[in-house]
């Protein structure tokens, strides 16, 4: 396994990978799948000397997950706040794959000007919860009783 920065030839991969979690848990909030174009627009955000970085996780020219630093909030408060996020095949649950994703990103992050990073996570979802602390993370919140727009 390797992981690399993120390319445009990792976009389709991806987009499967977040669409199965839309598809098949609370993880997600969206009522629509990706189409390959919205996230080849949504990656193009990303650059390796920036603060809002991306790399997969790839085995024999398969993506096996991805990690990402993305803007909080578009306010000049939150311009050194970063948002991460991870995501992984369900075969690559438990391999160690997550944990070498968010090492490489936050090196990475080390070296740019960022106060702050933050992850939001859908609960129940201890396996989440529990990697994140791992990380250094700690709870400060909760937004409860989401709903779809009607």
């Amino acid at each position: 396994m390797e992981i690399l920065v993120g390319k445009r030839s990792h976009v389709e991969a991806i987009t499967e990978i977040f669409n199965h979690y839309i598809l098949t848990s609370n993880a997600r909030f969206e009522e629509e799948i990706f189409t390959y174009e919205n996230r080849l627009e949504w990656f193009l955000q990303f650059n390796p000397d920036t603060r809002h970085q991306i790399y997969v996780a790839q085995t024999h020219n398969e993506v096996l997950g991805f990690a990402c630093s993305q803007p909080y909030r578009p306010s000049m408060a939150f311009s050194e706040t970063v948002e991460v996020t991870i995501y992984l095949r369900e075969n690559a649950k438990g391999a160690g794959i997550g944990t070498a994703l968010y090492t490489s990103l936050f090196s990475a992050l080390s070296t740019q000007r960022v106060h702050r990073a933050l992850c939001g996570i859908a609960l129940p979802n201890d396996a989440s919860v529990n990697f994140h602390k791992r990380f250094g993370f700690s709870e400060v919140g909760v937004f409860n009783e989401y709903v779809r727009a009607c």
